[in-house]
This record gives structure tokens, sequence and C-alpha cells, in this order.
């Protein structure tokens, strides 16, 4: 009877304990999707100076592509949080509304946040490969395809045509501009074997070297598009391309390839 009790308290115990993980796991999930959706809003909850924002701009009264917009402002003030902050990307209408990281390597913002904190959804980041001090032409921004419809989820959506005339543009801020992109192409990849010949591999081309390079870029993410957008791209006209994961097939990727508007 003892040793009955005893196995009958052990397995007490165990659920207890099984019970316990499992809330703290539940619990740590819904704070990882409130904490994605708010970066959302980040922002908006930065105060910037009226008087801050004219003397700015009126110091820059003859160089307009100087002069800073609230938003790059705004994100100079959350660059004081982490340095590793490059930019804001937003797509309106949708939840895709992130600060942009770039880290020393591809790994550490596929789980941390914006703070570094820890975070099942990651962040929203450009290839640790990007050169700012180069004309690069390619800016490869990646982030998680989320079940809990944050990051880069809203992406998929662009499979289907009407979503993306309602939504052609993709609005990247940095330091130095508030830019849009006119998206240009939209279509399924992988990740590629290395013996595999003749694919193409569009998360290679960071910084093009070569108007060959760029063009077959552009060649090539047209001919894969699942739908003819009418625009293209020329040489020395920068891109932006956000790349999230695709169930379509093993290691499959979706991508979205935009140009910058003159």
């Amino acid at each position: 009877m003892k040793n009955k009790e005893k196995i009958k308290k052990s397995i007490y115990i165990a659920l207890i304990i099984l019970n316990v993980l499992l809330i703290s796991y539940i619990s740590k999930y819904y704070y990882d999707i409130y904490n994605s959706q708010k970066e959302n809003t980040i922002l908006n909850e930065i105060s910037i100076n009226e008087n801050e924002v004219l003397e700015d701009n009126n110091d820059n009264e003859n160089e307009i592509s100087n002069v800073k917009t609230e938003k790059m402002l705004k994100l100079e003030e959350l660059q004081k949080v982490n340095s590793d902050i490059v930019g804001w990307i937003e797509i309106e209408n949708t939840k895709i509304n992130y600060p942009v990281l770039q880290g020393k390597d591809n790994d550490f913002y596929l789980n941390h946040n914006y703070k570094k904190a820890y975070s099942i959804n990651g962040s929203i980041f450009l290839d640790k490969d990007y050169s700012w001090s180069l004309p690069g032409s390619n800016l490869l921004i990646y982030g998680h395809n989320s079940n809990n419809k944050t990051m880069f989820q809203d992406l998929l959506k662009y499979a289907d045509i009407s979503f993306y005339k309602k939504h052609p543009i993709i609005k990247f801020t940095t330091n130095s501009e508030d830019a849009n992109y006119e998206i240009i192409a939209v279509f399924r990849s992988r990740v590629y074997y290395k013996s595999e010949e003749n694919v193409f591999r569009y998360y290679y081309f960071i910084n093009g070297e070569t108007e060959d390079e760029y063009n077959e870029f552009v060649q090539n993410a047209k001919k894969a598009s699942l739908y003819d957008t009418g625009k293209t791209a020329k040489y020395g006209e920068q891109l932006i391309t956000l790349s999230t994961c695709s169930y379509h097939t093993t290691d499959g990727r979706f991508v979205v390839v935009a140009k910058k508007q003159a």
C-alpha cells in the first residue's frame, strides 16, 4: 500500500510540475506575441520636440535631401536603445511595421528582439553582409513567418495579386532618408544545396559589384514572379528584398523584391 501511495504521490507531483511548465510556456508565448505587437507602435510612443524638428530642418534649408522627417528623428531616438537598429520598415494597412536590426551575424536576431532580449519571434533584420559604406544595391531583410500573425507573416498575402495591388509600396526609413519602394516581383523559392546548379540563389545578391550581376538578379526575380507587376528596375536603382519562411517545400522561402522610387 505504501508503495502505491508513493507512486500516486510521484505521479501527482509530476503532473503539477508538468502543468507549471505548460502554463509557463503558454504565458511566455503570449508575452512574446504581446511584445511583438507592441513593437508596431514604439515609434508612436517616442516624443520629439517640435522646435527641435524645425531647427533641424532649418539648418538644412539648402539641402532638401538632408531634411529630417519626424519619423527619421524618432528613429534616431530609438537607436539610443540599441545601436544595431538601422531602420524602420512599414507596409501600410498590414502588421509589418517594425524596427530593422543588423547584427554581426544572421543568427542573433532570429530569437532576440530590438532590446536584445530573448524572443521566440525574433526581429526583422538586415543581412550582416550589407555594407552601408558601399553603394550597395540590395537591402536583403529577413523576418519570421510567425504563426501568431506577427513579423513577416503578412508577406505571404502577396501570393494574391489583389493584395499586391492594394499594397504595392514598402516604406523604409533610415537616418538619412524616408523612402518608398515599389514592388517589382513576388516569388516562392527555397534554400538550395551547394551541389545544385543553374538555380536562382536570390539570397546571394546583396552588394552588387557589376551591372551584369544586378541585371541578372532583376531578370531572375521577374522570371520567378508569381505575376507580372508591370514594374522592373534598372542598374543603379536601390533594391530591397524581403524574405521569410514558406512551407510550400522543404526550406521554402517567400520573397518580395522592390525598387526605390525616385
